[in-house]
């Protein structure tokens, strides 16, 4: 473990960077330099851990995430109840990255072909989750829980929008008010 000990002290500074970057700077100006001089690391040593920024900006999103994830095991522990109150607390816990998450979701995974597939991936495994806890919960059938989780996980993206043009907006009702019905 301590001939890795470096390594993970490097990845913690470039991670804890671009917290840091992001917080204060937001998306466009968290660019790799300001991550590479913030973390005192070269070039060399942040491709020896991350393919991309993108990667690295992704990796402190998933970690925002699973860190108000109910059950980060994944399936078969969850409610929908808590798996939304998850996804609340995310957006309006962390709104710059919620905001940043979405950005990069919508707009960086269109012209990056590796984002989008970890994109796709992270929203099929909440889609997944979700279908779970909907047919536990209601006794659906797998196909009706997984049109239903899809419904669900799109109409809380659109109030997260919402919510992130308009600051005023009611997220938290609405998003209970949505998992609700």
């Amino acid at each position: 473990m301590a001939r890795y000990r470096p390594g993970l002290q490097t990845r913690d500074r470039i991670l804890e960077s671009t917290r840091w970057l992001l917080a204060r700077a937001g998306l466009d100006g968290t660019t790799l330099a300001a991550i590479l001089d913030r973390a005192k690391v070269r070039s060399g040593s942040f491709y020896n851990l991350f393919d991309s920024k993108d990667e690295v900006i992704l990796t402190v999103i998933k970690e925002a995430i699973n860190a108000v994830d109910p059950h980060p095991d994944g399936v078969g522990k969850d409610t929908v109840e808590e798996l939304v109150g998850a996804y609340i607390e995310f957006i309006t816990g962390q709104p710059t990255l919620a905001k940043i998450y979405l950005q990069t979701a919508v707009g960086g995974a269109m012209n990056d072909e590796a984002l989008a597939h970890r994109v796709l991936s992270h929203h099929q495994t909440r889609v997944s989750r979700l279908a779970d806890a909907i047919r536990r919960k209601t006794g659906t059938t797998k196909a009706k829980s997984q049109t239903e989780a899809e419904l669900l996980l799109a109409g809380l993206n659109g109030l997260a929008f919402h919510w992130l043009l308009d600051p005023s907006f009611d997220f938290a009702a609405r998003a209970r008010d949505l998992a609700s019905r």
